[in-house]
């Protein structure tokens, strides 16, 4: 592990094995090459990441890509996520790029070049499957979040990750699928990897929802001074803190009308008074009135 400017960087153990395998092998070469364009693909989510002034805790290292740990900057907007988690597959973009340009004009090994694309290609086209923490779950969650309650994205997000993970590791198990003559033990360890990775994130929603509910009020002041959509959320005195919380989006701010049984708006509540209701175990809007 090593630590470049705050920020952790250290290899999953899977790299290390390859690796190991690389030297047995005699792709020593190849697996080098394809750690450093893990590097950079990881050096551009940081260098967004940081352009945004969001905090990196830590960039693990895998065979497939990273995955780096953010902290989230409160109120931040989902379109900084979205240019944070694109920032990584755009490296592979000009990099492919650039290995094709100079392969072609004779400025580097033909076969270099053609394996600098096509591990690139591959990298990208990874990356961006819809599955935790892949780039491509985390652009799905953003994308969900446009229509979809920030709750409903979480759970969304962790079984489709579970699903393409499950889809993964069939694949990897069927030969007659992939003309091979045996199993497909790379592609096995990614898919179970990433498989008890979604099944692990689906047990986290509780605390991941809770995290969202903090930072979204650290960061109501600030959004709130600089002009934020608003969106009305309708419920009775009897309704569930829990359940109106569940109903925020990700991009609006919510205004909460409290309504009586005849249609009568008893009160207009703010959401960060739903949040600290949520926080101290207020059972039902009613208590906010109080």
């Amino acid at each position: 592990m090593i630590n470049i400017r705050g920020v952790r960087w250290s290899l999953h153990p899977l790299f290390a094995v390859l690796m190991l395998l690389s030297v047995m092998t005699g792709y020593l070469a190849e697996l080098l090459t394809l750690f450093t364009l893990v590097f950079v693909h990881e050096l551009g989510h940081a260098a967004a990441a940081y352009g945004y002034g969001w905090r990196i805790r830590e960039i693990k290292l895998l065979p497939f890509g990273g995955v780096a740990e953010l902290e989230e900057k409160p109120g931040a907007p989902a379109r900084e996520e979205a240019v944070i988690a694109l920032a990584g597959p755009l490296q592979n973009v000009w990099m492919a790029a650039a290995a094709w340009v100079l392969g072609s004009l004779g400025w580097m090994d033909a076969g270099w070049a053609d394996y600098l694309v096509h591990a690139n290609l591959l990298l990208l086209a990874f990356n961006l499957l819809p599955i935790y923490p892949l780039d491509g779950g985390r652009l799905l969650r953003i994308a969900c979040g446009l229509r979809l309650t920030f709750y409903s994205t979480l759970r969304l997000s962790a079984w489709t990750g579970m699903a393409f993970s499950l889809v993964m590791i069939g694949y990897a198990l069927l030969p007659q699928l992939h003309r091979s003559s045996g199993i497909q033990a790379n592609l096995l360890a990614v898919g179970l990897f990433l498989l008890a990775t979604n099944w692990t994130y689906r047990k986290h929603i509780p605390f991941l929802f809770l995290r969202f509910l903090v930072n979204r009020e650290r960061g109501a002041r600030r959004r709130i001074r600089e002009g934020v959509r608003s969106r009305p959320i309708v419920v009775t005195q009897r309704h569930p803190v829990w359940t109106t919380a569940r109903m925020f989006l990700r991009d609006h701010y919510h205004l909460v009308y409290v309504m009586e049984e005849r249609g009568r708006i008893v009160k207009v509540l703010p959401e960060q008074r739903i949040i600290e209701g949520y926080l101290t175990g207020d059972r039902a809007v009613s208590d906010l009135l109080r």
